[in-house]
């Protein structure tokens, strides 16, 4: 998985006012989640922002990264957890992080990418991805950049399910039966078998 660094600043007022502040100064306020946990067995959070600008390698991009996140010259890995947009504007709103290390598993969503020309796709159906992006759970150093799934066999009318798939070290969370791709018959492929069988 590749990296990208992003540098923020540590922020001491917490409030909607100084939140709103922040936004109309195109800055976006941010939350790190960390290793460490408080009294009630939750991570400790730490408040930061990072500029807009900062941010849109991270977020308008189909890649996944391991977030290098200095916050006031402290460095810290983490990746993107979650993130707020505005409904009118897509304006980025608010981001969260969690803090990495390479002893404790991950849940991650990773991009799902087809290889090999369908057999189903040569007799005129048509290859359609239904899920983009899979959950995977596993240490970060052995997440994948994409999850390569191979369709050369897939026949016309067949599908590739969640539970057909592994990986080594990763666990998929998924439902089994949730399908990822399928070859689906198109007009000119149903006229096609039609005409085969009279």
């Amino acid at each position: 998985m590749k990296s990208i660094e992003i540098c923020g600043s540590l922020r001491t007022a917490t409030g909607k006012k100084a939140t709103n502040e922040l936004r109309k100064n195109n800055i976006v306020p941010c939350v790190l989640y960390g290793m460490n946990k408080d009294e009630n067995g939750k991570p400790v959070a730490t408040h930061f922002c990072i500029p807009t600008d900062g941010l849109r390698k991270l977020v308008y991009t189909p890649h996944i990264y391991v977030v290098d996140l200095i916050i006031d010259g402290q460095k810290v890995n983490a990746i993107m957890k979650d993130i707020q947009f505005h409904p009118v504007t897509d304006a980025i709103l608010h981001v969260d992080f969690l803090q990495i290390n390479e002893e404790n598993p991950i849940v991650m969503e990773v991009p799902v990418q087809l290889e090999g020309l369908a057999e189903g796709v040569k007799a005129g159906g048509k290859l359609a991805l239904q899920i983009r992006k899979l959950k995977v759970k596993a240490l970060y150093n052995v997440i994948p950049e994409r999850l390569t799934i191979d369709v050369t066999n897939l026949q016309l009318g067949k599908t590739i399910k969640v539970g057909e798939l592994s990986y080594e070290g990763l666990e998929l969370l998924n439902a089994k039966e949730a399908v990822v791709c399928a070859v689906k018959l198109t007009r000119a492929a149903r006229g096609a078998q039609a005409a085969a069988g009279k």
